[in-house]
């Protein structure tokens, strides 16, 4: 992309018969002329400030992380208390940051995502009014700010705060927050919030240190509920203070267990992570104080948790759901030649019946997904918890997931979006892009990852199909938008097709451009290469081209800056003395190779391919020889692969053909 390499324009002729099966390059002699309706593809030019990130050494043209990247880290330390009849949170946080990059800060931005609940908050959707977080004490390196005007330094869902002397590179600086605020019944746009009198799912609950990267500087892009998130990593120490028969599942390791879980509940704990097969570690028999957990005093317990390298906390307080779970294997995670595992866990009402499958479906998404990616799971859990009233669909956390009842849809459509939620493990959670800019960089990996557990999980059918059929309707609509368009500004209804359809269904077809090996190599090498590191499209689109030894920018300018659509066509079959001239038109904008399948009378199938370069050379209409003869049938991707827009057109056949 920053190679000044123009396309290679097709000028020669390779005319080879193919046998069954093969794929052969076929091509006719002809002057290439420019069609002024073409429109074509440009080098992918990056924005000045990844070209200068570039230059510093802190990105590659590799698509790797270059020798000079760095990013920050953050400690936090918090403790929290949860009231269940008020429906509130108090806490108090001791963060200290790590300026590890070169730059010399005078201020810092801290997030305070439920803001969005705020009165007069600038908001993309329809959210209750809770008041948003309510700051009561800021310290700066031990100097308490003037509570009058903390309100003067928030800025929608952003704490902005001048430092009282500048953070030198290498440098850290000390914060502490006291806050609170009302729990909105679905917060966030249902990605938090509590359900009946016995469920809460706490997150984006407490000031999070903005992310400062290589690249962009101070993301400050405020959350409007719509485009979702980006953190930077760090370690977690976490307290929460709830009442005894209430159990807590959150991100990192439980510290304490033996003081917060009754002894019963602990034993099956233990044999859940050794097993295989579910254990039942919570039934309805162990709801109530002294059953579940452990009892106190003051009638309340002290949740103790503890993460390391994850890009944000949450936590679930439940009393009436049931726990199921088992280990699941992640591959060898250490690089000591050994199998490593990590817990599942499936949190669970009886009013959700269909989850009584969720801890091994669970279980199988972690296990596929860690050997897909070449990436073991990182973490020791990874927890599914129900949350019927709070979301319909899913929504993401380290270690975490919130997912809907599920009642009214099918077993199958459980299965895929516990796959699809547990993918998010791996984008944004480890590979950790901005999600507020660039939605389909996690969405669309997840939506692609998930669609091979499918396949694993439910063989015999493309899983990879109703996302193409998807992005394919809107296509024909003209109703989607530019994948690179930043996710808020997205015209509204194209968010979806943008971000999850389409670009899983540009995976796929770059997967059949580059084969499965080449494909599958770029793509562990993008995730391996980024795992705990901030990438941008532009990282993305680098790995590819330098694992796959291609100029990729055609590709990457047709499916993610433009709307362009596929629509390739067989025009008509001209006999010859040694066998057939085929011809192609391009009718569509969107560029791709043409693979040609080719059926002679005795059923002998020859797959021929047409390479991209003709289309980007400026051509409409592509002519290859073939050798066959008595052709009975000719079709563009027999297996329907490529999202084309018009099927109809993709297939000549004799005998239809002459009853016309």
């Amino acid at each position: 992309m920053l190679r000044k390499t123009g396309f290679q324009i097709l000028v020669g002729v390779l005319a080879v018969t193919g046998c069954a099966g093969s794929r052969v390059l076929a091509g006719q002699v002809a002057p290439v002329a420019l069609q002024p309706n073409r429109p074509l593809p440009h080098e992918v030019v990056p924005p000045v400030n990844f070209r200068s990130a570039i230059e510093n050494g802190t990105r590659s043209l590799s698509g790797r992380p270059g020798p000079a990247y760095w990013q920050q880290w953050t400690r936090y330390e918090i403790n929290t208390a949860l009231n269940t009849e008020e429906k509130t949170i108090h806490g108090t946080a001791a963060i200290m940051y790590f300026n590890n990059s070169p730059d010399t800060l005078n201020s810092v931005v801290l997030q305070l995502i439920l803001n969005v609940h705020a009165e007069g908050a600038a908001r993309s959707v329809p959210l209750e009014v809770t008041g948003g977080i309510n700051l009561s004490r800021v310290a700066v390196g031990g100097a308490e700010l003037n509570r009058g005007n903390l309100g003067d330094r928030v800025s929608g869902t952003n704490l902005n705060i001048t430092l009282p002397r500048s953070l030198l590179p290498r440098d850290s600086l000390r914060l502490d927050i006291d806050w609170s605020f009302e729990i909105p019944q679905q917060g966030a746009e249902g990605r938090m919030g509590w359900s009946r009198d016995n469920l809460f799912h706490i997150a984006y609950w407490y000031p999070q240190m903005a992310v400062y990267d290589d690249v962009v500087g101070w993301q400050t892009d405020r959350f409007t509920g719509n485009a979702e998130f980006y953190a930077g990593f760090g370690s977690y120490d976490v307290t929460i203070d709830v009442p005894e028969g209430w159990l807590v599942m959150a991100t990192g390791s439980l510290e304490n267990r033996a003081e917060v879980l009754a002894p019963d509940v602990r034993e099956r704990l233990e044999l859940a992570e050794v097993s295989d097969t579910i254990v039942h570690i919570i039934t309805a028999s162990d709801f109530g104080p002294g059953r579940a957990t452990s009892t106190s005093e003051n009638g309340r317990l002290r949740w103790h948790f503890v993460a390391d390298s994850v890009r944000d906390f949450a936590f679930s307080v439940t009393r009436e759901s049931r726990w199921d779970a088992a280990r699941s294997s992640v591959g060898d995670r250490d690089g000591d030649g050994t199998i490593d595992y990590a817990r599942v866990d499936a949190i669970w009402r009886e009013t959700a019946p269909k989850w009584s499958e969720s801890a091994r479906y669970a279980q199988h998404s972690v296990e596929f997904l860690s050997r897909f990616t070449a990436l073991p799971y990182p973490w020791p859990h990874m927890t599914a918890i129900e949350g019927e009233d709070i979301i319909g669909g899913g929504m993401e956390f380290p270690m975490m997931t919130l997912i809907g009842s599920y009642n009214d849809r099918s077993d199958s459509s459980l299965y895929y979006v516990t796959a699809h939620e547990i993918a998010h493990m791996w984008a944004p959670m480890t590979v950790s892009s901005d999600e507020r800019r660039y939605g389909w960089m996690d969405e669309g990996s997840t939506s692609f990852n998930e669609n091979q557990a499918r396949k694993e999980f439910f063989p015999g059918f493309d899983h990879d199909d109703p996302d193409r059929q998807i992005y394919v309707d809107s296509a024909r609509l003209g109703s989607e938008g530019e994948m690179m368009t930043w996710t808020d500004y997205l015209r509204p209804g194209t968010g979806r097709v943008a971000s999850y359809r389409k670009p899983a269904t540009a995976l796929a077809a770059l997967r059949h451009i580059l084969g499965e090996e080449t494909f599958l190599n770029a793509w562990r090498t993008y995730l391996t290469s980024w795992a705990f590191k901030h990438p941008s499209p532009w990282d993305f689109f680098n790995t590819f081209q330098s694992v796959s030894g291609q100029n990729l920018d055609w590709f990457w300018h047709s499916w993610y800056y433009e709307t362009w659509t596929l629509d390739q066509a067989v025009e008509k079959v001209e006999p010859t003395d040694d066998g057939a001239i085929i011809t192609v038109t391009d009718n569509g904008d969107m560029p791709m190779p043409v693979y040609l399948t080719v059926t002679t009378d005795d059923g002998t199938k020859s797959e021929y391919l047409i390479p991209v370069d003709r289309w980007l050379a400026g051509a409409r209409t592509a002519w290859i020889t073939v050798g066959e003869r008595s052709i009975s049938r000719v079709e563009i991707d027999a297996p329907g692969i490529l999202p084309d827009v018009n099927r109809e057109n993709n297939v000549w056949e004799r005998d239809a053909l002459a009853e016309r």
